[in-house]
């Protein structure tokens, strides 16, 4: 079986901020050691008609999401045909997550959207994706999928903490990897700011101007879902029913909006790894430009909070979703039971392959 293996690795995450394309490659040494590179990665910012379209497929008829699937699959594909052209590269294959429209496995459903056949003939190459859905029918809770790349390839750290639509931990335990969905972050820090005409909050200057709301703080710490053990998993459908509303109750300005949210994230956090009383924490994903936020981690905590190189913080997920689809191949367990709630440990993911 080979031991090196070039793949590039397709992420989009719940806070919209584009598409995560990253050619990576991974060696498996003598003794038994991953050794990952990314060698070539970019973000493609979403057209304001793709964030509109997937940001609101989930109200949609079975037709019109069945038709989103493959126009999101062809415009993966192409997107990936162009990278691939533009280093000259030659991978063996993708390895795409897709973008999660729905997630509800308590109902046995989840679906990430982007059809790997689609994007197989867009891009003339191999695709493995649909990584959950194994593990939502065997009754876990089909994320988070990131740990098993945790455990294998940034072991050295205490514990992995990824800000993106929402924030996750991941850590070793008795010998079991445990990991799980903390709270939102940009999926809410987007919404409040896009109501002052942006994006996002760039460093987190709104916030930082804000002022602590203490009721509103309260209401978003006493929600259920932080006292629930793992194995646990939070979904943009959660963040509507539960956060939205408290957010909308509250007669204040979006800058102390933005500073209480910032706050409950930070001390959700802070519980999280408490628990595991981590030291040495990695973070990554696009909340660690908050610097606000992080500046609100490292007052209110004495953990070794550890930012890594650009690369790593913003496309450490799209190298996890390459590294699950060797796993794959090499048909090994790539996705835990102890994280996600499965009866199982499994090996996720569909195949499609191109000839000639």
């Amino acid at each position: 079986m080979n031991k090196i293996y070039k793949v590039i690795g397709l992420m989009s995450g719940t806070s919209l901020d584009g598409l995560d394309i990253a050619y990576c490659t991974f060696e498996l040494t003598d003794g038994n050691r991953w050794i990952y590179k990314i060698l070539n990665a970019e973000t493609i910012k979403y057209e304001d008609i793709w964030i509109k379209r997937l940001s609101s497929a989930e109200n949609s008829s079975a037709y019109d999401i069945s038709l989103l699937n493959v126009e999101y699959g062809e415009f993966l594909g192409l997107q990936t045909k162009n990278f691939i052209k533009k280093y000259n590269l030659k991978p063996d294959f993708i390895s795409s997550h897709g973008h999660t429209i729905v997630h509800q496995p308590s109902k046995g459903l989840t679906l990430q959207i982007g059809s790997g056949s689609t994007i197989a003939a867009a891009a003339n190459c191999d695709v493995i994706n649909d990584f959950r859905v194994m593990d939502v029918a065997l009754g876990g809770q089909g994320a988070p999928l990131v740990p098993i790349g945790d455990r294998f390839l940034f072991a050295e750290y205490d514990c992995c903490i990824n800000l993106g639509g929402f924030a996750n931990i991941s850590f070793e335990k008795e010998n079991h990897r445990i990991a799980f969905d903390i709270c939102p972050v940009n999926i809410v820090l987007n919404y409040l700011t896009q109501q002052l005409g942006l994006a996002y909050d760039d460093g987190g200057r709104f916030a930082r101007e804000g002022n602590l709301n203490e009721e509103l703080f309260n209401q978003l710490q006493q929600l259920s879902y932080y006292q629930q053990n793992f194995p646990k998993s939070l979904g943009k459908e959660w963040v509507l029913t539960h956060i939205i509303p408290i957010l909308n109750d509250f007669n204040i300005s979006i800058n102390d909006k933005l500073r209480t949210f910032a706050e409950h994230i930070s001390s959700q956090i802070i519980n999280a790894i408490n628990s595991n009383q981590s030291n040495k924490v990695l973070l990554t994903g696009g909340g660690t430009y908050n610097t606000f936020l992080i500046n609100c981690l490292k007052k209110n905590s004495n953990h070794n909070y550890i930012i890594p190189e650009r690369e790593i913080i913003d496309f450490k997920e799209a190298l996890i979703f390459a590294f699950l689809g060797v796993l794959r191949l090499r048909g090994e367990i790539n996705c835990l039971k102890s994280v996600t709630g499965a009866k199982k440990d499994s090996c996720g993911g569909s195949f499609h392959k191109i000839f000639g």
